[in-house]
């Protein structure tokens, strides 16, 4: 008998599903992002997929996940209900004074985002924890109980509470939720304590103060979620695809939003983990491209590099510190709007300019022929000759290439350039942006991106990422199975797992090991709750531990993960070792006879890894000929073949210039560039005398 697993990915503009049975066969497609109603566009991406497999909803035995942009867009469109935020008196301007520093030093000008909790919103307490964890002053009840009346009173719908030094003790902010509960129950209530228990107050604050503005929302859709898929009858409740590259039940990632804001992109980097396995290449890019976005990872030792840290909302995409922090563990990737519905125009200096705002789903670029009045890079590709307009989506969707062509011809005539022109300029441009953000992230993080294959996915990626490859010298590309709709399979690849972080301040040289013990004993019974409410049995559970640590006086911290348990071995010395050695690599030296102090203890509990994959594609028998169509490049036009994935065969070595077409997406590869057909299935394209 046959078990299936469905996953429902929600993009910017389409809306990804992937059916995949135990079997090993796959069901795959794509609809637009219904913004006015994303459950709507969830519900058509699921009826399409079980539709082509002949199956119903009562088949679906394995799981459904999700990974959805519903976060991102409540914070990006700021479009969330009216939140408060209740702080230690003396401090309500946190939000506003961040942590004092300048992205930019020589930036006259500077300009960072508007908080999302304006000052006339924000309330303070009389009250103290010491960063002991002692109280030093008790919340004052009756004036909790006057803020809560106030809130109730004027609309409010949902509450940030972010008390000083609660990341020790949270009994006050407890006591703060107690009286929010007796006096104001419809209202939402987030505290500091619970989503970011972690010191330093702006980071943790505006932590608080995301999640608090989007539970609102995520709470009644993951709630509407589960009803509609109940009555439609399916047996399992949703797991939801978290930033960490884990999932999670629904009903616990619904009350922790912020743990959701790279949930998509998130499980494009767990897949792309998932295929350097396959292929045995330890380091790769994963390189993501959908209809509003571009995201690239690096994948070190067939895992995804993690930060405790990361910002959204940014004034400038590529300068930390002009967005609002986030301290929640997530993948570590860069993102910029570079899409297929990414806009292009000529700026105030007549130079030409692409994204990041994008046209989305609706209107959506030109050639969708919804209204869209502005040229975006579909647009330019349908005009150069990449995407054909009569195939899109397999024909299902037919595209308006007259219209791209007016759009391209108005846009050359400001830049002095023939509509085809101007298309291959945008092509250019917008390449050249994801090649220069992936150098960014890269270098930033001390590694040589050069010569790294790269994995091409997303409905958009594999028409730019030959190009993108060879801006960074990378001489491999890998186009695998279900290229357009992988990070929807990147759900199903992914264990259910949560991270878990708290603070601890101390000197590692004379560690309080009863303290530090049972923080991770709460951490750890915190995690095991999240594992059985996610349906995993309790013999399946398994703890990752982690610490943090810096030199005494230093700002910042060093992640270290510990290859035991640390309440059994106690190994101040092996870990201090460990310190040393990721400070040398990362730094270049050590500070020998320098303190060392330990900031954060960390836990990951997980599930175990699923057993899901998707059968190889059968070669093709060779005897097929392709078609030719003209494509546009670099000035001159070109008669290029144009294959069906389905056609190449195991023997090809087919040099580029190429199209290869599938229904989901298209795949492009340059001059002086070999694709072949792999034995998983997934197409690679080599740099020739690289």
């Amino acid at each position: 008998m046959t078990h299936y697993a469905l996953a429902i990915d929600i993009g910017g503009t389409f809306t990804d599903a992937v059916l995949l049975g135990s079997d090993g066969q796959s069901f795959v497609d794509k609809t637009l992002t219904t913004h006015d109603n994303l459950l709507d566009g969830f519900f058509t991406g699921v009826d399409l997929v079980l539709n082509k497999a002949g199956v119903g909803p009562g088949d679906i035995d394995d799981v459904v996940v999700h990974a959805t942009t519903v976060v991102t867009n409540a914070l990006i469109e700021r479009k969330g209900p009216p939140t408060a935020l209740v702080l230690t008196e003396g401090f309500r301007d946190i939000l506003y004074i961040r942590d004092e520093h300048r992205y930019d030093m020589y930036d006259p000008q500077i300009e960072f985002a508007d908080p999302l909790i304006p000052s006339d919103r924000t309330f303070t307490a009389d009250e103290r924890t010491y960063a002991d964890g002692s109280i030093g002053k008790k919340v004052d009840e009756d004036e909790i109980r006057r803020i809560a009346e106030q809130c109730r009173d004027t609309g409010i719908v949902s509450v940030a509470v972010s008390l000083l030094n609660s990341y020790r003790n949270g009994s006050n902010e407890e006591i703060i939720r107690d009286v929010f509960s007796a006096v104001a129950p419809d209202l939402y209530v987030s505290l500091s304590s619970e989503v970011a228990p972690q010191m330093r107050e702006y980071p943790r604050t505006s932590t608080v103060a995301i999640n608090a503005y989007a539970v609102p929302i995520t709470r009644p859709y993951l709630g509407a979620l589960i009803e509609e898929l109940g009555q439609r009858g399916f047996s399992q409740h949703p797991l939801i695809m978290l930033s960490n590259g884990g999932v999670l039940g629904a009903e616990r990632a619904g009350g922790m939003p912020v743990r959701m804001i790279e949930s998509g992109p998130a499980a494009g980097a767990l897949v792309a983990c998932y295929f350097s396995r396959i292929f045995d290449i330890p380091d790769l890019i994963s390189f993501d491209m959908g209809g509003t976005t571009a995201k690239a990872c690096l994948i070190q030792q067939n895992e995804p590099l993690i930060t405790g840290t990361f910002e959204v909302d940014r004034s400038y995409r590529f300068k930390p510190g002009s967005g609002m922090p986030i301290t929640v563990p997530s993948i570590d990737m860069i993102e910029i709007g570079a899409g297929g519905g990414s806009i292009a125009s000529v700026n105030d200096l007549g130079l030409l300019k692409v994204g990041p705002q994008s046209a989305g789903s609706m209107p959506g670029p030109v050639c969708y022929g919804r209204g869209g009045t502005q040229p975006c890079v579909t647009d330019a590709d349908v005009v150069l000759g990449i995407i054909d307009a009569n195939n899109f989506l397999g024909g299902d969707m037919k595209l308006d290439r007259d219209g791209s062509v007016q759009a391209l011809t108005r846009l050359g005539d400001e830049l002095g350039l023939s509509a085809e022109q101007a298309a291959w300029g945008v092509f250019e441009v917008v390449c050249e942006q994801m090649a220069s953000a992936t150098r960014t992230h890269a270098t930033d993080r001390g590694i040589d991106y050069r010569g790294l294959p790269m994995l091409a996915f997303g409905g958009a990626g594999p028409v730019h990422a030959c190009m993108v490859a060879d801006l960074i010298d990378s001489t491999k590309v890998i186009y695998p199975p279900m290229a357009s709709v992988l990070s929807a399979f990147g759900t199903l690849v992914t264990p259910v797992q949560i991270d878990l972080i708290r603070s601890m301040v101390a000197n590692l040289d004379h560690l309080d090991w009863q303290m530090a013990g049972d923080l991770l004993d709460s951490m750890i019974a915190e995690g095991s709750k999240a594992l059985a409410e996610s349906g995993i049995n309790e013999a399946d559970y398994r703890f990752g531990f982690a610490i943090e640590l810096r030199y005494v006086g230093q700002q910042t911290e060093v992640h270290i993960d510990l290859p035991d348990d640390p309440r059994k071995k106690q190994d101040e010395a092996g870990i201090r070792a460990l310190f040393e050695a990721e400070y040398k690599r990362q730094y270049g030296l050590k500070l020998d006879g320098m303190a060392v102090e330990v900031v954060n203890w960390l836990v990951t509990a997980s599930g175990p890894q699923p057993d899901r994959g998707s059968s190889a594609v059968r070669s093709a028998d060779g005897s097929v000929k392709p078609g030719e169509r003209t494509v546009y490049l670099a000035g001159k036009s070109h008669a290029v073949p144009v294959y069906q994935r389905h056609q190449i065969a195991a023997a090809d070595q087919i040099p580029g210039p190429v199209v290869i077409e599938e229904r989901e997406t298209t795949i492009f590869i340059l001059e002086n560039w070999t694709v072949s057909l792999h034995e998983t299935g997934s197409l690679v394209a080599e740099k020739q005398g690289a």
